[in-house]
């Protein structure tokens, strides 16, 4: 009988060693959240100036990895004080009432060559949607970037409401683009 306990307690020792992943450390000054929207046919560019990032992964077990990434709605800026001071009301952000936004993943899949798919959920001023963001690993001297893009649509997130809503005026369409910059990562 202690043996079978021994033997029970050694396997359950081995698969959580295998089971947990690394905890990566976010380096902001070097990592940034951007997003390109298009205002009466013209990109334009604007970012998230306060954000931060938990990422446990193993890169080469992605599958029991996990990501949770919080942005601060206040923090968007096109750098047109006019304009950024309209981002955190009601119509777009509502930042007072929802101060962050949020994803979480609900799976990580790796495709080879440092290139990964993760799902989860973003949520945004209240609404929730599913969505598969590709990232691209690389490394180099003990830094990982973790690198992407995708499109949303902001109409989907009440991002733009009320007379903003016209998507002749700014497009629904918005491409969100990131580049994380982390340590603690083991190799790909």
């Amino acid at each position: 009988m202690i043996r079978i306990v021994c033997t029970a307690a050694l396997a359950l020792a081995t698969n959580a060693g295998a089971l947990a992943q690394p905890a990566a450390v976010l380096l902001p000054a070097q990592s940034e959240i951007g997003f390109v929207s298009t205002q009466m046919g013209v990109p334009v560019d604007g970012h998230f100036g306060k954000f931060d990032a938990q990422i446990a992964l193993d890169p080469k077990h992605p599958e029991a990895g996990r990501v949770a990434i919080d942005i601060a709605t206040a923090s968007a800026t096109l750098g047109v004080p006019e304009t950024d001071a309209e981002l955190p009301r009601p119509n777009w952000f509502a930042s007072a009432k929802f101060p962050q936004a949020s994803f979480r993943s609900s799976a990580i899949k790796g495709l080879g060559g440092g290139r990964f798919e993760v799902a989860g959920t973003l949520t945004v001023k209240g609404s929730v949607q599913a969505i598969v963001v590709p990232v691209q690993l690389t490394q180099t001297a003990g830094t990982s970037i973790a690198s992407g893009s995708f499109t949303i649509k902001r109409l989907a997130f009440k991002v733009g409401e009320a007379e903003w809503a016209d998507t002749s005026l700014v497009a629904d369409n918005v491409l969100i683009r990131f580049k994380l910059t982390l340590t603690g990562l083991a190799p790909v």
